[in-house]
């Protein structure tokens, strides 16, 4: 059992060290060869881009989901009239960041790590190495960089359809002042809040960059190897951002 638990350790110690190694040589390769722009705008085409819809959908409904519980949970105070406020604090400061950074972490996080996964277990990476070519500079930096960029602007679109939203629900549909909503919000988001969101989801497109190419890279063999890798990397990436943003709070409050 001490044998056991003593393998365990080591093996979790190892995996810790070569993902920060992987990331930290991620980094140094992002100064040193980027990689070309058309694999970061495909990249970005693909992280961003196509996650669109599913961020929108997302985010209209959280919104209404906000403005509906703020609107019964506000009403009991005589307070309706910060609904404006409640929808957009909460959106821009925590559910934005975190709720679109789940969603790409689902659709491209998860894609990501297959995609490498297959050209590892394939012996495409092999070959580049052969080659003399470097595989971060053609498969990890273009996913970092276009992650890093895509997820605040994915977050400024989900606040932006999360406001809209709870202004349907808390405004057209349960009778709340249209310039009470706008106003009571206007005067109480600041731009320390909107910069916290943008730091939290510049981060958590790092993290998702970081553990889905990771996880890809060093993927098991044959078709197991690669869905037990994809599978690591949703899971760990999810509960990563949890983790993180909890952190991140407590730092930027």
């Amino acid at each position: 059992m001490v044998q056991a638990l003593g393998h365990i350790t080591i093996e979790m110690l190892r995996d810790m060290g070569r993902s920060g190694w992987f990331m930290l040589y991620a980094f140094y390769m992002m100064f040193r060869r980027p990689g070309s722009l058309v694999h970061v705008l495909k990249q970005i085409r693909f992280i961003g881009t196509k996650s669109l819809f599913v961020i929108v959908l997302t985010a209209g409904f959280t919104g209404m989901v906000l403005g509906l519980q703020g609107y019964y949970t506000l009403t009991k105070f005589g307070s309706e009239g910060m609904l404006g406020t409640a929808v957009a604090l909460t959106l821009i400061r925590e559910l934005g960041p975190v709720l679109a950074a789940l969603m790409v972490t689902g659709r491209a996080g998860s894609a990501i790590t297959a995609e490498i996964g297959i050209m590892r277990i394939t012996e495409q990476i092999d070959a580049l190495e052969t080659m003399a070519l470097d595989p971060f500079k053609y498969l990890v930096t273009p996913k970092f960089i276009a992650a890093m960029i895509s997820l605040p602007l994915l977050c400024a679109i989900f606040d932006v359809i999360g406001i809209y939203g709870g202004w349907l629900v808390g405004v057209k549909l349960l009778g709340v002042n249209q310039g009470a909503y706008f106003y009571e919000m206007e005067k109480s988001v600041v731009w320390r809040d909107v910069y916290s969101g943008f730091v939290k989801s510049f981060s958590f497109g790092i993290i998702i960059a970081w553990i889905g190419c990771y996880k890809g890279y060093y993927a098991g063999h044959g078709a197991e190897g690669v869905s037990k890798a994809t599978t690591e990397s949703v899971v760990l990436t999810s509960v990563i951002i949890l983790v993180w943003d909890y952190f991140l709070t407590s730092v930027l409050l």
